[in-house]
């Protein structure tokens, strides 16, 4: 474990029995040995809710927005095991970790048990597990980065969660212990509220532009065949009572925002609209116009579908029509009588009735032309309408693709600039304390006013 066990806080216990109402935090953990296996001890943080003051009467609350997205998942990261150029080094000190423990060890303690079971029910050695179960999904041994399974399973899920921006809730503004503090309350009722999310990892990040929350956990799901406790997200979140497909996920992230939203109302904070991230829903626009397109489509199918059947219903009608007209075709011989020709009672039955036939057939040649003249045109009419949104569907998609492309062009742009002015805070902040040091302080001034009458002078 190392430097990450000096750092984390683990926590052991069974997934599905009860785990502590709301996650502990500790700056830093003791480590303890017990036989042969590792573990942490838990170093709990007990914290009684304050009354705000922002929530007195004729008070303006402030206004932050929301940003709940999927993360990267990368623990070493998180971990600060790996040190990024945004990060202030001497303020990792104040981040706080709530639960750190190995993600290979998680696996074992939610999986091991069940893994056996599935095991000791096998009668052909071939369909037993081999090794460890992060290893049967994974196909490697356990490591620090998302991995993903043949069949999308992911060995974890990261969530970060932001309240504000830099610039209203950043390091140095009045509010940065205040987001700091809604977001330890958000965090200590996770576990709770997701019993189905085991949540092995949780960080609070203080050493970046603004406080923001690290979570990572394994989905539990449980199942009537196979193996009964698996790594699941649909079932996970079916048994935590969010439904199925593609919405329960969106209906999770809504409930959690909804919790986040009360806790920033309690502190004086009126939460915005949380910001679109990576993991939010597709534009209801562009779902909209993928209906009408999957609608034209499947009338086009039908339209086309009729005018075959109708088609072939026509030609055997004109097949009818050719054999009446081979029989009219048949010349007959005048008798002494005149022009009058004699048939005997069963020929002229069986004219008869090919007469009948042939005026029914008539009518119902006539009703299937109409009727195939009328697919046809309802056919194109909907082939027009089914290329109009396609290529209209195209340009959305193209313009979301830029306006993407853009955003995160801009957003590359303005993390640079804040790189490099907050280096230039760093190195003037320092600078400032070596002129105290030699008590220049006043040259120092003198100079900076002279600069400034320059520069105005110049202007």
């Amino acid at each position: 474990m190392g430097l990450q066990a000096a750092l984390c806080t683990v926590v052991i216990g069974a997934p599905r029995p009860s785990r502590p109402s709301g996650l502990c935090v500790s700056n830093s953990a003791l480590a303890v040995k017990k036989g042969s296996d590792a573990y942490v001890k838990m170093i709990g943080f007990h914290r009684k809710r304050e009354s705000n003051p922002m929530n007195k009467k004729d008070e303006t609350m402030k206004e932050k927005s929301i940003s709940f997205g999927q993360g990267h998942g990368s623990l070493t990261h998180n971990n600060r095991e790996f040190m990024a150029a945004n990060v202030d080094t001497l303020r990792t000190p104040e981040n706080i970790t709530f639960v750190c423990q190995p993600i290979g060890e998680a696996y074992e303690q939610l999986f091991a048990e069940s893994t056996a079971r599935y095991n000791a029910r096998q009668k052909r050695n071939d369909r037993k597990i081999h090794g460890s179960y992060y290893k049967h999904l994974f196909g490697v041994k356990p490591c620090n980065t998302v991995r993903t399974a043949a069949d999308k399973r992911k060995s974890f899920y990261e969530d970060v969660v932001q309240i504000g921006k830099m610039e209203d809730s950043g390091y140095g503004t009045e509010d940065f212990q205040l987001v700091a503090e809604c977001l330890k309350e958000y965090i200590e009722g996770f576990q709770k509220r997701n019993p189905n999310f085991y949540v092995f990892n949780a960080v609070l990040h203080m050493d970046e532009a603004t406080p923001h929350l690290h979570i990572d956990y394994i989905p539990v799901g449980h199942y009537k065949r196979g193996q009964d406790t698996q790594n699941g997200i649909a079932q996970a979140l079916k048994e935590m009572g969010y439904g199925e497909g593609k919405m329960a996920i969106a209906k999770w992230r809504a409930a959690e925002v909804e919790v986040l939203n009360k806790i920033c109302l309690e502190h004086g904070i009126k939460p915005l609209a949380p910001e679109k991230s990576r993991g939010t829903l597709m534009v209801e626009e562009y779902k909209e116009q993928r209906h009408k397109a999957d609608e034209l489509a499947e009338q086009n199918q039908r339209a086309e579908t009729e005018l075959a059947e109708k088609c072939s219903m026509l030609k055997t009608a004109e097949k009818k029509t050719a054999r009446l007209v081979e029989i009219e075709s048949i010349e007959t011989g005048k008798t002494v009588f005149g022009g009058k020709v004699t048939v005997s009672q069963e020929d002229w039955d069986n004219v008869t009735v090919l007469a009948k036939k042939e005026v029914a057939s008539q009518k119902q040649t006539k009703k299937l032309r109409k009727e195939r003249d009328e697919a046809v045109q309802e056919c194109d009419e909907l082939k027009a309408k089914l290329s109009a949104v396609s290529s209209e569907l195209a340009v959305y998609k193209k313009k979301e693709e830029e306006k993407v492309f853009f955003t995160r062009e801009k957003l590359n742009k303005e993390s640079k600039r804040i790189t490099r002015e907050e280096q230039l805070t760093r190195n003037l902040q320092k600078a400032l304390i070596v002129i105290d040091q030699y008590g220049l302080r006043d040259e120092y001034n003198n100079a900076k006013l002279n600069t400034a009458q320059r520069k105005t002078v110049l202007e």
